[in-house]
């Protein structure tokens, strides 16, 4: 038995592929409105994402903290734009400020342009060697009871002592994103959770093979969690469901003018891209028209049906391996209410007749 966890979002504004949002870059009653709504809906997290035109994702989450008792705070952070030591010091600071609410999300790869912006020229496997050398620093923040130092092709600190230390022991928990398999190396050896996007059952269950034979050399390949991004689209019928996902490509094709966007230079834009246009659907429900039509840019795929068929397609990855599930809407405030009421609890009883049944057969064979 594996424990379930759900994480949503929460932007800065709202808008989606098919909403273009009111126009606001921070809108504050939003911000605190969707925030709650999660709360309330039985999400256990939700993600701060990052990127160079977006608001800061530290600053939303120590926002976000202040106004949620129980939420967690999972902030999407990029490796190489500040020391790991000055990021450590400031995650430990807000697990402190929110009570163990904090954890991160280590994005390293992302679109090359977008990094480009920032000021970061360096090619991808460089990047991946850079965020293992940061991962390894920060872990020493958080947990090193003396100072430390460290001497490394990216980084070297000497006598580094910080006073502030996670909320959480021993440290912040780590969400590491990437599909190459220079990413694959980073994350066996420091995530606590794997992220991947929504792919088909065939090829979650080779990434999900694949990352636990490569922390296999660490003593790691039980330690590793799993997490899959989809985007429910709910219907009170499988049949008004894709109706739905029919609005919601026609007013994405709108917003982009009826042109299709090429992927980005991300081995997992390029992955998805590939499926997404190689068929409309896969599995039971599994939905890649918002992800052929934005070049399959971050989490776009989707589950497409009543809550019962959506509780049942995500069971199926659960039987895989993944734990978490992180959900996000198209239309966000009422698709997260919709996802509270309607899904997280079915999926939630799935689940557990499910395991409920396993512990049964091991029972009969134990007798």
């Amino acid at each position: 038995m594996m424990t379930l966890e759900f994480i949503g979002l929460v932007g800065a504004h709202e808008a989606s592929e098919s909403d273009a949002g009111n126009g606001q870059v921070v809108d504050l009653p939003f911000i605190k409105a969707f925030a709650q709504t999660q709360a309330y809906a039985g999400f256990d997290k939700v993600l701060l994402p990052v990127n160079t035109r977006a608001p800061d994702s530290m600053i939303i989450a120590s926002y976000v903290a202040a106004f949620t008792d129980k939420l967690g705070l999972l902030v999407a952070h990029r490796p190489g734009f500040q020391a790991p030591t000055f990021a450590a010091r400031q995650f430990a600071t807000l697990d402190q400020l929110s009570q163990g609410r904090a954890a991160i999300n280590v994005i390293t790869g992302g679109d090359s342009g977008d990094l480009q912006r920032d000021g970061d020229f360096l090619d991808k496997e460089s990047r991946y060697a850079r965020s293992g050398e940061y991962l390894e620093i920060m872990k020493q923040v958080w947990t090193s009871p003396q100072p430390f130092s460290f001497e490394g092709d990216f980084y070297q600190v000497r006598d580094n002592f910080t006073e502030v230390k996670p909320y959480q022991k021993p440290r912040v928990p780590i969400y590491f994103s990437g599909a190459s398999d220079a990413a694959v190396e980073i994350a066996a050896r420091h995530a606590d959770v794997y992220m991947m996007w929504g792919e088909p059952l065939e090829q979650v269950k080779e990434r999900i093979a694949q990352v636990r034979a490569a922390a296999q050399k660490y003593g790691r390949e039980d330690q590793i969690r799993f997490s899959l991004s989809l985007r429910p689209v709910l219907g009170t019928t499988d049949e008004e469901a894709w109706q739905r996902a029919d609005h919601l490509l026609a007013q994405a094709q709108a917003r982009l003018g009826g042109q299709a966007i090429q992927p980005d230079s991300n081995t997992g834009s390029q992955r998805l891209y590939q499926l997404a246009t190689a068929r409309k659907v896969y599995d039971s429900c599994l939905w890649t028209g918002i992800a052929a039509l934005s070049g399959a840019a971050g989490n776009s795929t989707s589950l497409v049906g009543a809550p019962e068929t959506v509780a049942e397609a995500a069971l199926e990855y659960y039987k895989l391996g993944v734990t978490t599930f992180l959900f996000r809407g198209f239309d966000q405030l009422r698709d997260a209410a919709d996802y509270g009421r309607l899904l997280l609890p079915t999926i939630r009883e799935r689940v557990a007749a499910y395991d409920a049944a396993r512990v049964g057969i091991n029972l009969q064979h134990h007798k």
